[in-house]
């Protein structure tokens, strides 16, 4: 399939960037409803630690669309997230290139979730160099609808736990600030990529 259905994501993985990148056409899908635990508002990076979480609180109720969901105050998430990133990726290659361009995200105060993960996509595909065709979604569609639409329904395989295998998906290693230390992690968020290998990413997606 040429066309693929997918969730929004918070600094989303590489997996998912790939198939922005690899896709000829991507539909987001912005009338599903919020889903816990997933990289609709977490992410993950790498630490000298291992790897760490970095999840956006949101307010919320199970009826409403994702486009829906507000952004949360609470526990001064914004600090702390570009305070983690900065800690984590301060001395990586890239991560005073592309530093700038990031740190808006982490001053402004946005109201939407879905606002705030398709911008910082967007941010992100241009800072990567890929042009991928994003639409939304015109409705709620079910897996049977989207492959009636000859559309791969990735919404809920890519997901930080127990996701299913992947066949078109080989994450292929990359220099890592602490690979040596701790090995190569895999399908990190997208920034571990960007801020270890800058405008060389495109070939790793």
């Amino acid at each position: 399939m040429d066309s693929t259905a997918l969730s929004i994501t918070y600094l989303g993985p590489v997996q998912w960037y790939q198939k922005l990148h690899r896709s000829e056409k991507v539909f987001i899908d912005c009338h599903e409803h919020f889903v816990k635990q997933t990289y609709r508002n977490r992410c993950h990076i790498a630490t000298s630690h291992g790897v760490q979480a970095l999840t956006i609180p949101v307010v919320h109720d199970s009826s409403e669309d994702i486009r829906d969901i507000r952004l949360s105050d609470h526990g001064n998430w914004r600090h702390l997230h570009w305070q983690a990133l900065q800690s984590a990726y301060g001395e990586s290659p890239f991560f005073e290139y592309y530093a700038d361009d990031l740190r808006p995200f982490y001053e402004k105060r946005w109201t939407y979730l879905y606002d705030f993960d398709m911008e910082l996509t967007h941010l992100l595909c241009s800072l990567l160099d890929i042009r991928p065709r994003l639409e939304e979604a015109p409705r709620y569609l079910t897996p049977e609808d989207w492959a009636d639409q000859d559309v791969a329904d990735l919404r809920q395989a890519i997901r930080p736990k127990n996701p299913p295998a992947d066949p078109a998906f080989q994450a292929r290693p990359y220099y890592q600030l602490y690979r040596d230390r701790c090995g190569f992690r895999e399908n990190l968020s997208i920034v571990d990529l960007l801020f270890n290998e800058g405008n060389e990413s495109i070939f790793f997606l």
